[in-house]
């Protein structure tokens, strides 16, 4: 089996206020790990005082994670997945509409890259920008 995986870093600005609710966040994650096609194996959330939240979902194909700052409307997305079948870019379209986010700053690393098989591995990047209209009050699902 081959180390390449892909590693999505995500600043999401804008968010609602569910990233304060650890329970929807948890759900949020967990459910992102799904429509990913990754198997869920540990799930670790916690509220910080009064509102933030940082939680891990561990899946066989390595993690997701989040930590929110509600009072800034903001929220860092981690999502790292190896394996041929995994499908993180949907997990991160997910928790973003999830989360209502109108900005968000999107890192793809692809790691594990051995082109030549010298077993050296390296890693490479691409990075960009979303802007997102904000969705009317009686609009929001």
């Amino acid at each position: 089996m081959s180390p390449k995986g892909y590693h999505f870093i995500v600043e999401a600005s804008g968010c609602n206020e569910i990233i304060g609710n650890v329970q929807e966040m948890q759900k949020i994650l967990v459910e992102a790990a799904r429509k990913a096609n990754t198997q869920v194996w540990s799930v670790s959330f916690h509220c910080f005082p009064p509102n933030g939240v940082s939680g891990v979902v561990v899946i066989s194909e390595s993690h997701l994670s989040i930590h929110t700052w509600p009072e800034a409307n903001y929220m860092a997305l981690d999502i790292y997945t190896c394996g041929e079948h995994s499908m993180p870019e949907i997990a991160v379209e997910y928790v973003i509409e999830q989360v209502k986010s109108t900005h968000t700053h999107i890192t793809e690393i692809t790691r594990g890259l051995d082109d030549d098989g010298d077993m050296e591995y390296y890693h490479s990047f691409i990075t960009w920008e979303e802007r997102r209209k904000k969705s009317h009050p009686h609009h929001q699902q």
